[in-house]
């Protein structure tokens, strides 16, 4: 590789890492052609871009990007390849299916809407990350149930309370 051609590579890993908040590094060494194939069909349904990079040029990157990487840099050794997606756990879901019939892909590391995990036993864990969506639509959720509860109270207790003033009439008369 030349040295413009590493440059246009380092500014090319630099825009993506800029434009992705989730970003997982992964080791999909040893896998043979058939199961690679299967390992891209898989991310690509799911929305997911997966990339095989040379770590010097990722390191590199890395360092010139606006990011804080954190330790991520320490776990490029061996073969890397990055995963990029807009949802935050959409690799992990798809690492964890991919290995019921694999042992790769592993997962070295991964870079979540600005947190840092490193560790293949951190998985488990970044499956069950909810994603921004997810997210507000609990909050949503949380903050239409005090306003339901209230409307669905006043309207029970309204038809009571018009039962007692009109039974309070009556008797009167």
């Amino acid at each position: 590789m030349t040295r413009e051609e590493k440059a246009k590579a380092i500014e090319v890993l630099t825009t993506q890492l800029a434009e992705n908040s989730n970003i997982y590094l992964t080791d999909i060494s040893g896998l043979d052609a058939l199961t690679t194939s299967n390992l891209r069909r898989a991310c690509f349904k799911a929305g997911i871009k997966l990339t095989v990079v040379k770590n010097t040029l990722l390191a590199k990157a890395m360092e010139t990007s606006d990011k804080d990487f954190g330790d991520l840099k320490t776990i490029l050794k061996g073969n890397t390849s990055l995963m990029f997606s807009e949802t935050g756990n959409a690799p992990a879901k798809v690492i964890k299916e991919f290995r019921k019939k694999s042992e790769k892909p592993v997962l070295k590391g991964a870079f979540i809407e600005e947190a840092v995990y490193i560790g293949d036993n951190l998985l488990d864990d970044l499956v069950n990350i909810k994603s921004r969506e997810e997210m507000i639509g609990e909050i949503i959720g949380l903050l239409q149930s005090p306003a339901k509860n209230v409307v669905s109270a006043l309207k029970s207790s309204g038809g009571k309370l018009a039962g007692i003033v009109k039974t309070l009439s009556e008797r009167e008369g």
